[in-house]
């Protein structure tokens, strides 16, 4: 409230507040001090006359004369301000009385002594009247002086009081009232005299803010004043010099500007041509990459592929000796392209990872697979362990993750004299549908020191840059893992110790899959016992692992006598020990004295599966009864190695040979364009090895009149021809086939580049797939079964065409396969057939459901899951019908329509067979 008042109003506070407050006590002080007085002497006037009518009336009252005491009485109201008089006899009793009557009620003090009570009005006073009285008037007193003989009464009004009160009141209020204007009057004028040179100061600045810094002020009439007009003239001057320096400077630093926009503008121009450059640069370096991925691998997809070929022909062992070391050259050499190519990709932000299903330890069994000859050149123990509470069945880019991995493995290879190379995989964290994995590649290597571990992760840097390195590369593998994994969302790092080994790992997250039936332990497996030789304690501990996800009771020997004690016990005991898995070396247990143990074993209804080095295959294999079964490489492929072990408990039909005839069945047309006639010829024999109608053709042109004159099931078209490349000829095959609404054919783009959007630029041109040269067999087939539903020879573990469902080379109901499958025990045979048959018509019954409300996920699950059921029971040609159906349902491929139809004949076949067979 005092913050908003003027200086005006302040100075008059500051002056009316103190001196009324002043005036106003003093005069109410000195009026109640007046009126107090006033007050005192009336009482005390009171008294005294009282007093005075005591011995006045004592002759009287003790005459008991009430005339007397009636005149005294009226005389006594002449007094000033009395206005009532009393007389009572000792008694109290009334005898006389002048004036109205009286406004207090008697006073109640003791019977013999003076009391008195006041009100607003009037005082009352009460005065006792004894016979010593007399004395003061001349009669003789009685002989008792202190009888009392009657009581005087009076009462005074306080009118003339208060009205003295008031007007000693009102003239003091006059008397403030007066001396509060005179100080206003004085107060305004002192105000008037500050504020208007306040006003004239306020004026001026309001000057000096709207840019008038000419403005002075003049004098203002008193010293403090001019002191401080004389400081606002001084900070005027100097805001004006200011002013004009700052322009000053301003007009020199517009100057300065304009000059240096001049040399931007000319820069930018400068900087604009560079950036041109740069950019036509990038684009000659990303088309020089892939002209080169297409120069390189198109001779390499000639040179791998014919020493493919070549290999499967009779050679002499230095002839296979020279034809493995151009592979290995090869490989190499596509190796250091891969990594070239995947690092420029990486580094333009080109890189797409893909998203589809794989088996976590499939594919770590596949890497450690792919490098154990070089490990096992060196004699290292290299293994792998994939801890039980992992998650198996995973969503993400497996090439990719499998490249970071083999990555590792390799250098921790390159990097170690002796010792073991362990691949681990444990989980850390899982949710619903994720798990957050951790892989680690640890070794008992050379180490790396701290200003080594700097220099990890940067690119063309190896861990060994001497001269005397044994170790080559490029140097770019570290980078290109680290910007994998941190593309897929993960982290890698290092840990280790100089002269005792180092740790890679990698921490990722990955979305779960649905878990794959061929994970579960085979019916054959379940429940029996195997011993295990291993001496190396780490591998025999992955090795009893791998046995025990496959359903079997393991016992572990570090040595070989004691395996065979524990076989011969268990052999006359109750739980024979049916299998053995030996975990050998050269070293360890030679071949000359493998013979005679296996030998030993059989006799005692023990089977057994020899693993041995990569390098050591040969020396093993005419150990061996049969070795084809028998032998198997180190580390041990869990897949591999269970389905091994039940080819020994039920064996099966002797496999396909590839000189074989296919089965029946339409063979695929299959047309191949290619401009270099070596990959045309290469693809041709591949194609034509597996058993399908090959067409080839040199260029777009002679395509297109193919495709006019003869009706393919697919089409491998290279993409850089001259003349018309495989985008135009794809694009005119197109269009033909939209002219004559022909079903369009597959088509299959051969391509060597490796940049990322290659494929976008292919599959928008209308082509449907591409390969990636070099190419093999395995990739041509699952082509062709993909987008066909035709099987080639030489695709999956038996190498036989898969038959529809109705062909008639598949039996409808085999009792000697569902035999087998249930490990010779008939009773089991019949309740897994009956299982199977009870369930069918609640399985046929949800495959109609789910197919008539078009609910794809819900057809695929149950197509599965009776496939599933199929696995374990003599029914090849529902088993038939349950893959191709479920084949084609995943690739979303129309043709899945009429393999349901299929499917469900199949099953109508089944449910009469089985009625009749009843």
């Amino acid at each position: 409230m005092f913050k908003d008042l003027s200086i005006k109003g302040r100075v008059l506070m500051l002056t009316l507040l103190p001196t009324s407050l002043l005036a106003l006590v003093l005069g109410g002080y000195f009026t109640w001090v007046q009126l107090s007085g006033l007050q005192a002497q009336l009482l005390q006037r009171g008294e005294m006359i009282a007093e005075q009518l005591a011995p006045l009336s004592a002759p009287a009252l003790l005459r008991g004369d009430a005339a007397l005491l009636q005149r005294i009485a009226t005389q006594a109201l002449e007094q000033p301000d009395v206005r009532s008089v009393r007389f009572l006899g000792a008694a109290r009793e009334h005898l006389a009385h002048a004036g109205p009557s009286m406004l207090n009620a008697a006073p109640t003090g003791g019977d013999l002594q003076a009391a008195r009570r006041s009100s607003q009005d009037a005082t009352r006073f009460l005065l006792p009247v004894f016979e010593q009285h007399l004395s003061l008037t001349g009669a003789p007193p009685g002989e008792s002086a202190s009888r009392l003989l009657g009581w005087v009464e009076l009462e005074l009004s306080h009118h003339s009081t208060l009205l003295s009160g008031y007007r000693s009141l009102f003239a003091s209020l006059l008397l403030i009232v007066t001396g509060l204007a005179v100080t206003a009057l004085l107060a305004l004028r002192m105000s008037r005299s500050i504020n208007e040179p306040l006003r004239r100061i306020k004026q001026k600045v309001a000057l000096l803010k709207d840019g008038n810094l000419a403005t002075r002020l003049a004098p203002l009439g008193s010293h403090e004043m001019d002191e401080l007009a004389s400081g606002i003239n001084r900070m005027a001057e100097a805001l004006q010099n200011a002013q004009e320096e700052l322009q000053h400077s301003i007009d020199q630093a517009t100057e300065d500007v304009r000059q240096n926009l001049e040399t931007i503008e000319i820069q930018n121009i400068e900087l604009d041509f560079a950036r041109k450059e740069a950019l036509e640069a990038s684009r000659i370096k990303s088309e020089f990459l892939a002209n080169m991925s297409h120069e390189i691998r198109t001779p390499l997809n000639g040179i791998l592929g014919f020493t493919n070929l070549l290999q499967k022909s009779e050679l002499t062992p230095r002839q296979q000796d020279y034809l493995g070391t151009i592979e290995k050259s090869a490989d190499s050499l596509l190796g250091i392209i891969n990594e070239i190519l995947d690092f420029s990709k990486i580094d333009a932000g080109k890189l797409v990872l893909e998203s589809i299903p794989f088996n976590l330890r499939d594919l770590l069994q596949d890497t450690l697979t792919i490098l154990a000859p070089a490990a096992h050149e060196k004699q290292l123990e290299l293994l792998s362990l994939v801890y039980r509470d992992t998650p198996l069945s995973l969503v993400g880019d497996p090439l990719r993750l499998k490249q970071v991995l083999t990555n590792l493995v390799s250098n921790a290879i390159k990097f170690t004299r002796e010792g073991s190379i362990v691949l681990r995989a444990m989980l850390e964290d899982e949710s619903a549908d994720h798990a957050q994995l951790r892989i680690s590649v640890q070794d008992t290597g050379i180490g790396l020191s701290d200003e080594d571990l700097r220099a990890l992760f940067q690119s063309f840097s190896q861990a060994d840059n001497s001269l005397s390195r044994q170790a080559g590369g490029t140097g770019l593998g570290l980078v290109i893992s680290k910007r994998l994994i941190e593309q897929m969302g993960g982290e890698i790092g290092v840990d280790s110790t100089p002269g005792q080994g180092s740790e890679f790992w990698v921490s990722l997250s990955l979305p779960k899959a649905r878990d794959d039936a061929e994970d579960l332990p085979r019916p054959p497996l379940l429940g029996r016992r195997v011993a295990i030789l291993e001496s190396h304690d780490l591998a025999r501990q992955a090795l009893e692992h791998q046995l025990e996800d496959c359903g079997l009771k393991v016992s572990a020997f570090a040595d070989l006598d004691s395996l065979l004690e524990a076989v011969d016990a268990a052999h006359h005991g109750e739980q024979p020990i049916n299998l053995a898995v030996l975990g050998v070396t050269a070293q360890s247990l030679p071949p000359e004295n493998l013979g005679q143990r296996i030998w030993d074993l059989q006799h005692l209804a023990c089977k057994t599966v020899v693993l041995c080095p990569t390098t050591e295959q040969a020396l093993y294999h005419e150990a061996l009864p049969d070795a084809y079964s028998q032998l198997q490489a180190k580390p041990a492929c869990t897949r591999k190695l269970q389905r091994a072990l039940a080819e020994l408990i039920s064996p099966r039909l002797p496999l396909r040979r590839e000189t074989d005839p296919p089965a029946p069945g339409r063979t695929a047309r299959i047309l191949c364009v290619d401009d270099n006639p070596a990959n045309l010829l290469l693809v041709q024999t591949l194609l034509e090895d597996m058993g399908a109608t090959v067409t080839g053709a040199n260029s777009g042109y002679q395509a297109l009149e193919e495709v006019q004159q003869t009706s393919f099931d697919l089409i491998f078209m290279d993409v850089q021809m001259p003349g018309m490349d495989g985008r135009q000829t794809t694009e005119a095959i197109r269009l033909w086939e939209a002219e004559r609404q022909r079903t369009p054919v597959p088509v299959i783009a051969l391509t060597a580049h490796a940049l990322a959007n290659e494929r976008r630029a292919l599959l928008q041109s209308g082509l449907d797939d591409y390969l990636t040269k070099p190419i093999s067999e395995r990739q041509l087939a699952q082509v062709v079964l993909k987008w066909t539903g035709l099987a080639l020879r030489g695709q999956g573990p038996e190498r036989t065409a898969a038959p529809h469902a109705g062909d008639g080379g598949l039996a409808v109901l085999d009792t000697a396969e569902g035999l087998r499958l249930a490990a010779g025990k008939p009773d089991l045979a019949a309740d897994m057939l009956n299982m199977l048959l009870d369930g069918l018509p609640s399985d046929r019954q949800a495959i109609r459901q789910a197919r008539e409300a078009g609910e794809r996920n819900a057809l695929i699950e149950r197509v599965h899951r009776l496939h599933g059921a199929t696995r374990y029971c003599g029914v090849p040609q529902l088993r038939a019908a349950c893959q191709r159906s479920e084949t084609l349902l995943k690739q979303n491929d129309p043709a899945a329509q009429q393999a349901l139809d299929e499917l469900d004949a199949a099953i109508d076949r089944l449910a009469n067979a089985a009625q009749v067979s009843a």
